[in-house]
């Protein structure tokens, strides 16, 4: 089986992809490329799994991911790690240093500065995103020389609007950290709301002054034949669900 990688148009030229769920090995609500070391699956198929998305991708490099806590937390990479330290974000400027991070409906961002070399990952829940994950992602990178007037971004599948249903109290957090917020939410049922996390996130970057970004619109909840859903396995009542990743390298 192949593992299906996406890549994107702004990262040209650098090793990079957004991975779903084709070409691994776990069995049932795991099926296929579950990467996720906290899921029950078989630890064995989760090994294998991450093995051959880090072929996929970048043949020969070392892994590295974070134990993720939906904050604005960065890891700068400077040589494997041993352990996953906590954190939302990884950035490195060391060939052969795999940056990955995973969602099951959160958003997946991958920055790249070419002419400097440095390269960052980052995994922006709404908590995340709110917190400013991808602001800190860009304040790392630019510790190790890059520029954000050169940063490319490119934000990976992802829960749509359409299929992200949330309450008023949700949205008041949104409103109260900025009025203007109100422009990701439409009207859903009574006391619900639509939010576009991914729009938000892109707003982040360009609020950021980051002007090269590509949104790739691809909703982890609707194509259960690519992607895992947090979301959807929850709506379903299923015991588990896996974790797809995004990965880049130098």
């Amino acid at each position: 089986m192949i593992v299906e990688v996406v890549r994107s148009r702004m990262l040209e030229g650098v090793p990079h992809g957004f991975l779903g769920r084709r070409g691994g090995v776990s069995t049932g609500s795991y099926a296929e490329l579950n990467v996720g070391l906290g899921s029950p699956d078989l630890p064995e198929a989760v090994a294998t799994n991450r093995r051959r998305a880090v072929e996929a991708v970048a043949p020969g490099a070392s892994l590295n991911t974070c134990y993720q806590i939906h904050s604005a937390t960065v890891v700068t990479v400077t040589e494997p790690l041993r352990e996953r330290p906590e954190g939302d974000a990884l950035v490195t400027d060391r060939p052969g240093l795999a940056l990955g991070v995973l969602t099951a409906d959160c958003v997946p961002v991958l920055f790249a500065d070419l002419d400097a070399g440095v390269v960052g990952a980052a995994h922006a829940g709404w908590k995340g995103a709110l917190a400013g994950v991808t602001d800190a992602t860009l304040d790392a990178m630019e510790a190790l020389g890059a520029d954000r007037a050169r940063i490319h971004a490119a934000i990976g599948p992802c829960i749509a609007k359409r299929s992200y249903e949330v309450d008023d109290a949700f949205r008041a957090t949104f409103a109260a950290d900025d009025e203007a917020n109100a422009r990701f939410f439409s009207d859903g049922r009574p006391g619900h709301h639509q939010f576009d996390l991914e729009g938000y996130v892109a707003h982040r970057l360009g609020a950021a002054d980051v002007r090269h970004v590509e949104a790739l619109g691809l909703d982890t909840y609707a194509d259960e034949a690519r992607f895992f859903s947090f979301r959807r396995a929850t709506h379903r009542g299923e015991p588990g669900y896996g974790r797809q990743i995004a990965l880049i390298a130098l």
